[in-house]
């Protein structure tokens, strides 16, 4: 082996140990393995100069012929990336901007006939508009921009990010950050409909109204003092709609039905506050939807709808879980996959 300008020459020596050629480089270079092998430059090019002839020549596989196709040669209905990571600038509903950073998930629709896709360029179409203020129209720019860029049918876009919204205390009058679990998606189908959602999760304490009444029971029959379970609880509100719905407008809805969300800053009287509230508004996790239900009913941005609430319970072992849906036909189905009520189970 010898070194001569950062080059490695390598003519088949017999291996030291087992006096042979290389058995590894005969299979591989075949007739060549008798002419000499060059193995590969082991540094790295600083002085290299990608241009438009050289980059015509790199393989390019994803676009390759429909010959490539491993498996069933059938339509693909979403391909794309998940969890790439930038920070964006929001727009709030008091005119405010607001900058967080945001996991992206981004897939395209592909046709039969189709080896893959170029990933990078959903990435880069949405480089394209990384510097303006996020809102579901611009999405919609995103998505037509890489669904022209791929030449796919449908597009759909999610942006999952923690909005903070300030909490004033019950009583004290203290503030604090409340940050909300949101998810903005955005599909546009091939017919050029574009659709809006917004995914979103309201933490709340729920009292139980039967361990209520229990307790009552024994404190009046008994002379007991006793302390009705309640637990941390989760509802994850799904929505559609076409006129601008904010954040804020989301939480103000879910804390109306609801009451009992959980608290930031807590003092004393704050806390005196929050008991009396659970005992004020007591649910089970089926009236914790159907209070939801109302509310999402009678605002209008919304067409269509779909909660999941968990409440956590801190009597059992186990979580006691609701779904409910508007019922729009075509729209959100009652179905959840595990892994949401594992998510609004495991906060």
């Amino acid at each position: 082996m010898s070194d001569k300008n950062n080059s490695y020459e390598w003519l088949g020596e017999d291996d030291e140990l087992t006096g042979e050629k290389d058995v590894i480089a005969r299979e591989i270079m075949g007739g060549e393995f008798s002419k000499g092998y060059f193995p590969p430059i082991r540094v790295y090019d600083d002085n290299l100069k990608t241009d438009k002839k050289y980059i015509s020549s790199l393989p390019d596989l994803q676009n390759g012929p429909s010959s490539l196709i491993q498996g069933a040669p059938v339509p693909i209905q979403q391909v794309g990336i998940h969890n790439f990571r930038l920070p964006l600038s929001y727009k709030k509903r008091d005119g405010k901007t607001i900058e967080l950073e945001t996991s992206v998930t981004g897939s395209v629709s592909l046709e039969a006939h189709k080896k893959g896709i170029n990933m990078s360029r959903i990435m880069r179409s949405f480089y394209d508009h990384k510097d303006e203020t996020f809102c579901l129209g611009k999405v919609k720019d995103v998505l037509e921009s890489y669904r022209n860029n791929l030449n796919s049918f449908d597009s759909r876009i999610m942006l999952k990010t923690s909005y903070p919204i300030k909490q004033t205390s019950l009583r004290s009058g203290l503030e604090g950050y409340q940050y909300y679990d949101v998810v903005f998606e955005g599909d546009l189908t091939k017919d050029g409909e574009f659709k809006k959602y917004m995914h979103f999760d309201f933490v709340y304490s729920s009292a139980c109204p039967c361990s209520f009444e229990l307790s009552e029971h024994a404190e009046k029959y008994r002379n007991r003092a006793t302390v009705p379970h309640s637990q941390r609880s989760v509802a994850r509100v799904s929505v559609r709609f076409e006129d601008m719905l904010w954040v804020e407008d989301l939480q103000e809805l879910c804390l109306s039905a609801l009451q009992t969300e959980t608290q930031v800053m807590v003092k004393r009287e704050d806390e005196q506050a929050f008991a009396e509230k659970n005992g004020a508004y007591l649910k089970f996790v089926e009236d914790a939807v159907r209070l939801l239900f109302e509310k999402l009913s009678n605002e209008s941005r919304i067409k269509d709808f779909k909660i999941v609430a968990s409440h956590n319970e801190s009597l059992h072992s186990h979580n006691a879980v609701s779904v409910i849906v508007k019922g729009v036909e075509g729209g959100f189905s009652a179905g959840v996959a595990r892994d949401v009520f594992e998510s609004t189970g495991l906060r």
